[in-house]
């Protein structure tokens, strides 16, 4: 196999070097900057150019080298390239060749363009490793702009009220995707430090954001009737968000689509966006690549793998310890 799967992380014993490792190890590829796949304590770190700002900005002082979207490079006689996954900026899929077999880490990823995001290239392979963090066909996502008519409808609502709408999503990748949906003309947006500190390092690469104003101790929150706040989930019932007065609040991701979610969250909206591929998406996905062998890493994996199993696919699920949308770290999904 070009691939194994060890308690540490999916490893290539020819290249001796893993992907996206879960346990500290000599040699990491990181297909992108979210926590549950970009984990401290590596010796040596490989990512994409676009993904490296993001990874040193979460992990400190690390030894990281960037590498282009399609460049190919000898790691100890395999052949490794990255290629853009679609999930959050800079995300990648990892190619991996060695003796004519290659083989594609999918990492997250998402099919359709956002807008922010280098777009989802398809990649041939003998064996395709995905998530299927959606995995049922009851995730079918809605188009950007009927998204984002969604979200300003409801905020425009709100601060015709007077209200403050505030809007949970993840600091790296969702926030951002949020706020490039948002109309300006509505009011200011105001950000959590969690995701204006992502702002910054995103805006130094280049990528074209809102204007925002960070939320700091001294500011009145009295001086921006009818705003959007963006911040991480865990923000929204807090100290941080209450300081609004009566903040009407929403929640935005995959999740959303289930009802039984939407009611845990305990948000007055959910908004069903999110960075991961859906039902459809998945199996187009896997389609393209041509593949035979799927090993399946999280979400609905037995689900899915069954569902595999029946189109014909030799599949397999594989235990990980990557994350899902539900996780309320700051900067996951």
């Amino acid at each position: 196999m070009v691939l194994e799967f060890r308690d540490e992380g999916i490893y290539c014993p020819a290249g001796g070097f893993h992907i996206d490792p879960w346990k500290p190890v000599d040699r990491a590829l990181v297909t992108h900057g979210h926590a549950d796949h970009s984990y401290p304590g590596h010796r040596r770190y490989l990512t994409t150019h676009a993904a490296a700002p993001v990874i040193r900005h979460r992990l400190g002082d690390i030894t990281l080298d960037g590498i282009a979207f399609g460049e190919r490079r000898d790691i100890n006689g395999v052949t490794v390239s990255f290629h853009p996954a679609g999930h959050v900026p800079g995300s990648a899929q990892i190619r991996v060749e060695h003796k004519g077999e290659v083989w594609v880490v999918s990492g997250d990823y998402k099919t359709t363009a956002d807008g922010l995001s280098e777009p989802f290239e398809p990649v041939k392979c003998h064996a395709f490793i995905t998530e299927c963090t959606f995995g049922l066909p009851v995730f079918d996502w809605r188009p950007e702009a009927e998204l984002a008519a969604q979200i300003n409808d409801w905020w425009r609502t709100n601060a015709e009220q007077g209200r403050v709408s505030a809007i949970g999503a993840y600091s790296l990748g969702k926030a951002q995707r949020v706020m490039t949906m948002l109309d300006p003309d509505i009011g200011p947006i105001l950000t959590h430090g969690a995701v204006e500190n992502t702002n910054e390092v995103l805006r130094a690469q280049g990528l074209h954001l809102p204007d925002t104003v960070r939320v700091t101790p001294d500011l009145d929150p009295k001086a921006s009737p009818g705003a959007m706040l963006i911040a991480p989930p865990s923000a929204l019932d807090s100290t941080w968000s209450r300081r609004f007065g009566p903040v009407a609040t929403a929640f935005a991701s995959g999740w959303m689509a289930l009802r039984g979610v939407r009611r845990r969250r305990a948000t007055e909206r959910g908004f069903v966006v999110s960075d991961h591929a859906d039902w459809k998406g998945l199996n187009a996905a896997i389609a393209e690549t041509g593949a035979t062998r799927i090993f399946a890493t999280h979400g609905y994996t037995s689900t899915f793998r069954d569902w595999l199993e029946h189109q014909g696919y030799d599949a397999q699920i594989v235990q990980t310890e990557f994350g899902d949308e539900l996780l309320d770290a700051e900067d996951i999904a």
